[in-house]
This record gives structure tokens, sequence and C-alpha cells, in this order.
């Protein structure tokens, strides 16, 4: 399938599953060797990261534990500038090291809230991952310790990503058709 429509929208394929599949292995290796010796608590934010963080999981080859927050910053496909904190961590993570997945980093509004609401958590050490990073969205000054893949600023959609609910199970990423990009 090289295109997709999802509501009134198009959307053209722009990286094949395989391609996914070896990001997803390489970033789960190098998290691997950076927290040897260690079990982190990998945290996806979702509802995005839920293909990510599983697929990650299931080639880390260490210990790990697994936890979920649910923040929310999109309406169709624009970002709202406003980060919404909807489901909270419950887990106890004091002196852990926590790695962050997050399927996408465009504007950073969402990594810096998941920056405050671990602030004060009194982990090991915090780390972020993310799957797909748009430099060119990125408007805070915050370190990212692990970029799958640097993409154009254009919305994407699959892989767990969706427009306003649709795409999110399909397993390859789709790009918004260029003759319609806001």
């Amino acid at each position: 399938m090289n295109t997709v429509k999802l509501h009134d929208l198009s959307f053209k394929t722009f990286i094949e599953e395989d391609e996914i599949n070896s990001i997803v292995k390489s970033l789960a290796n190098h998290v691997a060797k950076d927290c040897e010796g260690e079990t982190p608590v990998f945290i996806g934010i979702l509802n995005g990261s839920f293909m990510f963080l599983s697929d990650f999981a299931k080639s880390y080859k260490n210990n790990c534990e697994i936890s979920f927050v649910k923040l929310a910053s999109y309406e169709g496909t624009s970002s709202t500038e406003k980060v919404k904190q909807l489901v909270g961590l419950n887990e106890n993570i004091e002196g852990k090291t926590v790695v962050i997945l997050e399927d996408i980093i465009d504007t950073g509004n969402t990594l810096q809230e998941i920056l405050n609401i671990f602030k004060d958590k009194k982990v090991k050490q915090l780390k972020i991952a993310t799957l797909f990073f748009k430099p060119d969205a990125f408007k805070k000054d915050l370190h990212i310790d692990y970029i799958g893949k640097s993409i154009p600023d254009k919305f994407i959609v699959g892989y767990g990503l969706d427009y306003n609910g649709l795409g999110r199970n399909l397993p390859k990423i789709y790009q918004l058709s260029s003759t319609q990009q806001q």
C-alpha cells in the first residue's frame, strides 16, 4: 500500500517497515550497552509509543521494567502547544535508571512536560529515546539521548502515530501528501 486515506487526508509511504525495525533494534542495542548491569524502567508515552515500546522491549535482551504515561498535545495535524497529563506514573522509580520512549519529538513541548513530571522523582538517571525527531520543529534547549531517525517537519502517521485516531495500526510510516501540507 503506497498511499492511504485517513478521514479527509491522503498519506504516502515514507518509511518502510524493515527500516523501522532496524532503527528500533539499533536503539535497543544502544540502550542495552549504556544500561549494562542495570534494570532500567522503560516508560512509553501513550498513545503513540505503544508499537515502538513493544518492539523495543522485544529487542532489548536484558532485564527491564515497563510502564506508561499518557500525555496529549495534538489536535488534527498540528500541535496545540499545550500538553495535558492524562494518566500519571504509579510505580516507585526512585534510584532507578529511567528511559523515556517517545514515538516522535517535534516541538519539544511534550518532552518538556515529561521532564517536569520526572524532575522530583529522585531517579538515578533519566534518559530520553525517540524513534523519530524533527529538528526543524524542535523549539527547546533539551537533551535527547537516543534519536532513531531525524525526519523533515512534515506530518506522519503509522506505527502508533495517528491522524485524529486513525492510522496507528499501520506497520509503515506515511507522510501527508505534499499537496495537503499545512
